[in-house]
């Protein structure tokens, strides 16, 4: 018999969540819910998402092909999950935490090539697998974690998957794990009840590659009847009190709350001999009931160019925008109703009509290449010329700059080479020394960078408010672009009343724009969004919120 291999140094304790029937039915939602209420009772935690795609990561992805790519503080560009974990975490991921079949065979190739398999013949099983063991224990003895949600991309049956699935069947020999399966349990309109079949199929396929389920999170329109649990309990071996609900919600943020209603938490630590502490989820409890019951309800626009694929609505492109404006919400006790604007549906000429009725303010997001392009600017002229709260994020800084140039600096042809490469006036451009660069991300800002901020401004004033200056009036946020405003046309666009409100600390790069006889007209180039949670809001989206009630 096999012996167990040395216990991780911090005796880390392992939750392991499946998915089954269809992907996109919550897994990151249940992974970040345990992880709040872990956290809650003081458990250091973390969580790593392995994605079975040969991408090393997430950054080449379009938004509409895999959602949102989020950044983190490390510059790494992963899977939108992290931006769950992080919002209910409220605690920083690593670029590390999200393993990638790319990056396993790169790393077990790169050995192989180094010569560390000498007379060995490299197999999927053990090399494989033991690369994907140890770039789990290796994230969870840096973060000194006591307890590490693992949630495994796509579903069970995704041949993709076997492999990993294999390698935390092997990780259960050798480490303390509960496995948790998520399954959609459809109701079909015509028949008017639960069926539990496709949940039955689908941990079958997972016992088959040698996984029992400790428990089965079955995600549903409301919760489950006893017969349903009860069958569920019988074809797939898990006990009836394990069989958890997780119905659909006004909002995702609720979800820890259900799951303790159901001692979710106590039956998890029970299984992995851990003793149950008191919880401190009363400040959590109090934002949801802002969430659902809020005083006031406003009207936002978000005007995107990633929200259609095919027939379909994909609001995930910017889930970390939309997440962020409700946070920001809560302090003033008001619900965010989100209207989304397709920017390529937009014409030339914008007036009320293209707009919902009664929306205060907009947001221009980030993105890349030429689609949707002129009217997200018109969406822009609209705002600053009718005096309507307005905040750009990283693409609309720069669409920002473009419209301010050609229609207050009047430099007509005004442009960025992304978009225009013989532009006239490229006053969006990337910079000289980074043109010759080739290698993918080499002519990104990546993660976490400095901006001086300019003593006065809004922005500014709204650092300061949330105690985020540092003694020289720096800031750090997140970045992800490559172009960058043209100095070329730095003194044209502040003498025409352009505000430079941040700079890097070499004064090469402009960070904040805004413009300080307007209501709230403020830009960024970083991406603010990726730092917000639901505990903590942002500057900018809290100032936006603000200005739109004023």
């Amino acid at each position: 018999m096999q012996k167990k291999t040395t216990k991780n140094k911090h005796n880390t304790k392992y939750i392991i969540i499946t998915g089954g029937v269809i992907s996109g039915i919550g897994k990151g939602i249940v992974t970040a819910s345990l992880g709040r209420i872990m956290k809650s009772m003081n458990f250091n935690t973390t969580a790593i998402k392995i994605d079975p795609y040969i991408n090393i990561d997430a950054g080449t992805l379009r938004p509409t092909e895999h959602g949102e790519v989020f950044v983190t503080e490390d510059g790494g560009e992963i899977d939108q999950d992290f931006g769950h974990y992080e919002r209910f975490l409220c605690d920083n991921s690593l670029k590390e935490h999200n393993i990638t079949t790319g990056k396993v065979y790169r790393r077990v190739i790169t050995k192989e090539r180094n010569g560390d398999f000498i007379g060995k013949t490299v197999q999927v099983i053990p090399h494989i697998t033991d690369e994907i063991k140890k770039q789990i224990k290796e994230i969870s003895n840096k973060k000194n974690s006591q307890i590490t949600l693992i949630e495994i991309g796509g579903i069970v049956g995704d041949y993709e998957n076997i492999i990993f699935l294999e390698a935390m069947r092997q990780l259960s020999r050798e480490e303390d794990i509960v496995f948790i399966h998520v399954s959609y349990v459809p109701v079909p309109e015509k028949l008017g009840e639960p069926k539990t079949k496709p949940t039955q199929q689908s941990v079958r396929l997972l016992m088959e590659i040698g996984i029992q389920p400790d428990f089965i999170v079955c995600r549903s329109v409301k919760k489950l009847d006893c017969i349903r649990k009860q069958k569920i309990s019988l074809f797939c071996n898990v006990l009836e009190e394990n069989i958890i609900d997780d119905p659909d919600l006004e909002t995702i943020y609720e979800l820890p709350l259900i799951f303790e209603e159901q001692e979710f938490s106590k039956k998890i630590l029970n299984k992995l001999k851990l003793n149950e502490t008191v919880k401190d989820l009363n400040d959590w409890k109090n934002k949801v009931k802002i969430l659902k019951k809020a005083n006031k309800e406003i009207k936002i626009g978000i005007v995107g160019k990633y929200l259609n694929t095919g027939n379909s609505e994909l609001k995930d492109s910017y889930i970390s925008v939309a997440e962020a404006i409700k946070h920001a919400g809560i302090p003033f006790n008001t619900k965010i109703n989100i209207k989304w604007i397709d920017s390529n549906k937009l014409s030339t000429s914008i007036h009320n009509s293209h707009f919902p009725k009664k929306l205060l303010g907009i947001i221009v997001p980030g993105g890349f290449g030429t689609t949707g392009i002129d009217g997200k600017i018109k969406t822009i002229e609209y705002c600053r010329k009718n005096n309507i709260p307005f905040l750009g994020i990283c693409l609309g800084l720069q669409l920002s700059v473009i419209e301010f140039a050609r229609n207050v600096c009047n430099l007509r042809n005004a442009n960025s080479t992304e978009i225009n490469k013989n532009t006239e006036y490229p006053v969006i451009d990337i910079l000289s020394e980074q043109k010759n660069i080739k290698e993918k991300g080499g002519t990104m800002r990546l993660g976490s960078n400095p901006a001086l901020l300019k003593s006065g401004t809004k922005i500014y004033e709204l650092y300061k408010k949330f105690g985020l200056l540092n003694t020289d009036n720096i800031v750090y946020e997140r970045h992800r672009h490559r172009y960058e405003i043209n100095s070329k046309y730095h003194d044209i666009l502040q003498n025409k009343g352009l505000t430079f409100s941040g700079i890097s600390p070499n004064k090469k790069l402009i960070e904040f724009i805004e413009i300080t006889d307007h209501k709230f007209f403020v830009a960024t180039q970083a991406h603010p969004e990726f730092k917000s949670n639901l505990l903590q809001p942002t500057p900018l989206f809290y100032g936006f919120v603000e200005s739109c009630l004023n």
